[in-house]
């Protein structure tokens, strides 16, 4: 590795910006405010400014000393990069990184990934409708594509499954998201929740996806969220309900064990140490909310291949347990870990915070989710060609319309909630507000 005294030889005042630029993965070219408008680095090149040509900018090359000081505080992250000369920078020019392996941090905060949700007939239409809507006001610079997979008619399904409103087609179409049917060939009417695994044939092969609950909001900057397609995850916003134990049957190690035995995966390695024995979180278990990967191809086929086996020839540990409706959660954890996936790292926190609201029910998000979360449902749905629409659905009239979301909210404590999610449900249904 090239030393700092050599280095700053070559080394030119718009790098010193870049090594000394904030943590975050991915460093910007340089932004300074010019007064009525912030250079953003991307104008014509008649609007482009030169380091030193605005106040506040670098002007001259820093000395030895100085740089010794930079690469000294920055080596872990700047330096390394500079010194194997990924980090350039020509005039007021930046040159992304090259996909080298020890900048996968940077190059998966850039990279384009393709949205799944299902669209159905009923109240997912509605919800998808919504999600759309959040999505173009959060991120409006999103570059993949929004697919809404839906399922086609056929025998799986006792009616058919197609969204039926035309209003809510059209608007998603002018809210840039695609309609893309796909078929079941194993689920269907009796197992709608199969259609999240089946769903991922609708994406494009070999292309980076993240499927998200029909139920979700998005409220914030999706697209800045560092997701690593090679190391899958998943939610890990969820409660204990699987598997139920029952006395004097198997317990929580034996059942998960024997799945993870059933597809000769490792299952030791899943375990979370830092939880006590027999208690489930020390399992890994989760939402199937949302969920990432590099290939929907490869990631469906596997979904498929473990649920259809859990389901139709389970380990023995587990014949007494109920898979409706956590199949796809019990063979969720499995089809990670294949893929050298795991649980999500603190680089994921935005989802199920800041970035998305998982928000399931609607009167679960009056009654708990953040205050930005209702400020986002009720900015995306106030525009009258979107209100017109989501009004036909009874439930979101009620408590998005006529205020009765807000009595809901009024009920709870945000600081101060029930610990489990089903007495927040019985509250509401007290209060006849349980709508859906």
């Amino acid at each position: 590795m090239q030393s700092a005294e050599h280095a700053a030889s070559a080394i030119t005042s718009q790098e010193i910006f870049l090594l000394t630029a904030p943590k975050g993965g991915y460093i910007p070219p340089p932004r300074w405010a010019t007064g009525r408008k912030v250079w953003q680095g991307t104008v014509t090149p008649s609007r482009r400014r030169t380091p030193g040509s605005i106040p506040g900018s670098p002007t001259n090359t820093p000395s030895v000393k100085t740089l010794n000081w930079c690469f000294t505080r920055s080596r872990n992250r700047a330096f390394a990069r500079l010194a194997v000369g990924v980090l350039t920078a020509t005039n007021d020019t930046y040159t992304k990184p090259r996909n080298t392996k020890g900048l996968a941090a940077i190059s998966m905060t850039r990279k384009k990934f393709n949205i799944l949700i299902i669209g159905q007939n009923g109240r997912l239409q509605y919800e998808a409708l919504m999600f759309a809507a959040s999505l173009r006001h959060s991120d409006p610079d999103f570059q993949g594509r929004l697919i809404i997979g839906e399922p086609r008619p056929g025998d799986r399904w006792d009616n058919n499954p197609r969204m039926a409103n035309a209003e809510v087609r059209n608007l998603l179409e002018s809210l840039g998201a695609e309609i893309v049917p796909f078929e079941n060939h194993h689920f269907g009417s009796y197992y709608p929740y199969g259609n999240k695994i089946e769903g991922l044939s609708a994406l494009p092969e070999g292309e980076p996806f993240v499927f998200f609950d029909t139920d979700t909001l998005i409220t914030g900057k999706l697209s800045e969220v560092p997701f690593d397609f090679d190391r899958p995850s998943a939610s890990m916003r969820r409660e204990g309900t699987w598997p139920q134990i029952e006395l004097y049957g198997p317990g929580y190690g034996d059942i998960w064990r024997s799945l993870y035995d059933k597809f000769g995966l490792d299952y030791e390695s899943t375990l979370d140490l830092s939880q006590p024995d027999e208690y489930w979180q020390r399992y890994m278990y989760f939402n199937a909310g949302w969920f990432f990967h590099r290939c929907p191809r490869e990631f469906g086929e596997r979904f498929v291949q473990y649920a259809t086996t859990i389901r139709d020839d389970g380990p023995e540990p587990m014949v007494c347990q109920n898979l409706d409706p956590w199949l796809d959660q019990v063979a969720l954890p499995l089809v990670i870990k294949s893929f050298g996936g795991g649980r999500p790292g603190p680089e994921l926190d935005g989802l199920d915070g800041d970035v998305s609201c998982h928000w399931r029910v609607l009167p679960l998000l009056y009654a708990r989710e953040s205050d930005k979360a209702v400020e986002v449902l009720e900015a995306v749905t106030a525009p009258n060609k979107i209100k017109k629409v989501l009004k036909q659905y009874e439930p979101f009239k009620r408590l998005i319309y006529q205020g009765k979301g807000h009595k809901v909210r009024a009920m709870f404590d945000r600081n101060d909630l029930p610990r489990r999610e089903q007495m927040i449900r019985n509250q509401i249904r007290r209060a006849n507000l349980w709508l859906r």
